[in-house]
């Protein structure tokens, strides 16, 4: 597998940012390789990146009918495994399995809810690249990861877009 490698590019202006990205799509980089890093909270679609897709809604049903077939086959399997008639009453007793089946739907849903939470945010992220403090005191950062061949491309395109200062990150293999 080929290393990786990340630059930062610092911005003072919103401007300057959505420039870069400009920038970077223009020199063939993809959506994948770079990403905008703030303090402030901005709204999605700012700086020109495209909108994320989520797909969070899916988890939820995923895992509420995983909880319901659970739940269903743990009830009906023990009925069915420990069989007690009682005074001619069938061996699957329904109103008591929909308690546990309306149980498991709901365990199965919040389990699955939090993988989906984790997995969509990208967390826990192994590498994120390139950072710098500052961001933290207003400025904007642009971090590009990608090739070691193509780094230098994107250091020059990053310092041809306004970038007060541009730092290389660290190897990821």
């Amino acid at each position: 597998m080929f290393a990786k490698r990340s630059v930062i590019g610092l911005y003072t202006d919103e401007e300057a940012a959505a420039s870069a990205l400009d920038a970077l799509r223009e020199a063939g980089y993809d959506q994948g390789e770079y990403e905008v890093l703030t303090g402030t909270p901005y709204p999605e679609g700012t700086f020109g990146e495209e909108e994320p897709k989520h797909t969070l809604y899916r988890w939820p049903l995923i895992g509420a009918a995983c909880g319901f077939i659970v739940g269903l086959v743990l009830t009906s399997g023990t009925q069915l495994a420990y069989p007690l008639v009682t005074g001619g009453k069938p061996v699957l007793s329904i109103p008591p399995m929909t308690i546990i089946m309306y149980e498991g739907t709901m365990l199965g849903a919040i389990i699955f809810t939090v993988i989906g939470i984790l997995i969509e945010s990208r967390l826990p992220r192994l590498f994120m690249g390139a950072y710098d403090e500052r961001i933290t005191e207003g400025y904007i950062g642009v971090t590009v990861t990608t090739s070691e061949e193509r780094v230098g491309t994107a250091e020059e395109v990053l310092n041809a877009s306004g970038a007060e200062e541009v730092k290389r990150g660290w190897e990821n293999n």
